[in-house]
């Protein structure tokens, strides 16, 4: 049994297909079938159902893969252990983030960080939140930026920050005309919404008062993934929207004069940089973490007085 054999089962798991995962690894589909067949004599069980498609693993194959890949991990914290004794911050860091705080976030940490750390090659992707679980626990990801909590096992939160919601109303609507908000306030036959999807979307619902009866007063469907075309949808028409609050860096004073705040307890979306359980490359995870909280306003990293609003649907 070798390492190498190790990861070609693991790649096959992952893109469930001999093809694609032998492309990935680098090598000859020939060649990785054989490394994996003389695996499976040499354990004297399949790991592959080969009669599907896409190629899924055997009962037995499931836990065999999933020790292979504690296995894989463990042998590359070797290399680490001897970075972190050099005090080195070095190698590829895949980082998948949330399209809501994407813009709002990264650019003030990019550059720092590139001029920090020069040996770090920083790979960035805006996912939804389910493609930064489902990619994090195929390993296809470092870590993940985005709303908390998640509630799943397989995955580690490091809570970071508590970022505001805010409303933000046309001048036309109620809201307009209130100093702070109360979430029964909300009338959610006027609130411009994400898409589905996008787990500010159900934070937004959760906020509002009968959130359930969506679709029952408006003429119009409006479908965005963006953040900033919900406030032009608001400026341009009427009704208001939810944002957060990293969002309002940008505004004109006259946009400013949009933006109502809650009243406390405020509610607000957990930040948290998100890892697989099992993750390796901590002293360059650790470093990027560092830098975004140097970049994030004091008063967002405490939590008293806050209320975090939940990414699934409270259908009570």
């Amino acid at each position: 049994m070798t390492t190498v054999q190790l990861e070609y089962i693991v790649a096959v798991d992952t893109y469930r297909s001999f093809v694609t995962a032998a492309e990935k690894c680098f090598v000859t589909q020939p060649t990785l079938s054989m490394q994996i067949q003389k695996l499976e004599d040499e354990l004297g069980a399949k790991l592959f159902d080969r009669s599907k498609l896409p190629v899924v693993p055997t009962e037995i194959g499931s836990a065999v893969i999933a020790q292979a890949r504690i296995i894989i991990k463990e042998n590359a914290r070797i290399k680490e252990i001897i970075a972190d004794q050099k005090k080195e911050v070095q190698g590829n860091l895949k980082v998948g983030i949330i399209p809501t705080l994407a813009p709002y976030l990264l650019p003030r940490i990019i550059t720092g960080f590139m001029k920090k750390y020069p040996r770090v090659k920083l790979e960035i992707w805006e996912y939804s939140t389910e493609q930064i679980i489902q990619l994090l626990r195929q390993e296809q990801l470092d870590c993940g930026i985005l709303a908390t909590p998640l509630y799943n096992q397989h995955l580690e939160e490091h809570p970071m920050f508590y970022e505001s919601f805010v409303v933000y109303a046309a001048k036309s609507n109620k809201l307009h005309d209130k100093k702070f908000i109360l979430p029964e306030e909300l009338d959610i036959k006027d609130v411009w919404l994400l898409n589905e999807g996008h787990c500010m979307r159900n934070q937004v619902l959760n906020i509002c008062n009968d959130k359930f009866m969506m679709g029952e007063h408006k003429n119009l469907e409006y479908n965005t993934g963006s953040v900033e075309t919900l406030k032009r949808m608001v400026e341009l028409n009427e009704g208001y929207t939810i944002l957060p609050e990293l969002s309002l860096q940008d505004l004109s004073a006259k946009q400013m004069n949009l933006v109502r705040f809650f009243k406390s307890p405020e509610p607000v979306r957990e930040i948290s940089l998100v890892t697989h359980r099992y993750f390796i490359k901590q002293a360059v995870i650790e470093a990027f973490k560092k830098e975004i909280l140097m970049n994030v306003p004091e008063k967002m990293k405490v939590k008293k007085t806050k209320r975090v609003v939940d990414i699934v649907i409270d259908k009570k």
